[in-house]
């Protein structure tokens, strides 16, 4: 059960914001997620803006961006965000055993069976961002080694950080699949 009830899409105004959100969305239209921010018409435009250039305008692989968005929502508990990225990662070349290994981040960090070198970096960084805040220099190298610049570290930086964003508002709010 949400904390905060839905914003009701029926005449809903602006109607231009709603538009932006259904066209960033797609096929699968407007979600609960959009439907929580809705109660505010500022935070949904920049939420809608920063997320559409997270997902869309980003030189970061798609894989490594969906592969840090769902270790973050698996270490966070946040379901709606694993169950929406899922696809996404899929997609973009993950696996059903990767998703699995996600279910103990710890250990899919350090899973050379399921997950290259380069994916390890990207759950180790994101780990210590979720849980520590404060990333060890050894991360960071690793991660900077991993990419191939630092361009895509700075990215995937951002990408760990506003997926805890993300998840701290779905949760917060009850925001249900």
């Amino acid at each position: 059960m949400p904390a905060i009830s839905y914003k009701s899409l029926h005449d809903y105004q602006p109607k231009e914001l709603l538009d932006a959100i259904a066209a960033r969305r797609g096929a699968g239209g407007v979600i609960n997620l959009d439907r929580m921010l809705l109660h505010s018409a500022p935070f949904t435009e920049g939420w809608n803006t920063f997320f559409g250039k997270v997902r869309g305008s980003l030189d970061l692989n798609d894989k490594l961006r969906e592969i840090a968005t769902c270790a973050v929502a698996k270490l966070n508990d946040a379901s709606y965000e694993f169950f929406h990225h899922k696809p996404y990662w899929m997609r973009a070349g993950g696996t059903e055993a990767q998703a699995t290994a996600l279910n103990d981040v710890d250990a899919a960090a350090a899973d050379q069976k399921n997950f290259d070198a380069t994916e390890r970096a990207v759950l180790r960084l994101a780990i210590e961002m979720t849980r520590n805040v404060k990333v060890t220099p050894e991360a960071i190298a690793t991660a900077r080694k991993a990419l191939p610049g630092d361009q895509q570290l700075v990215e995937l930086i951002g990408v760990i950080a506003a997926v805890n964003m993300a998840a701290r508002f779905l949760i917060a709010t009850g925001v249900e699949i």
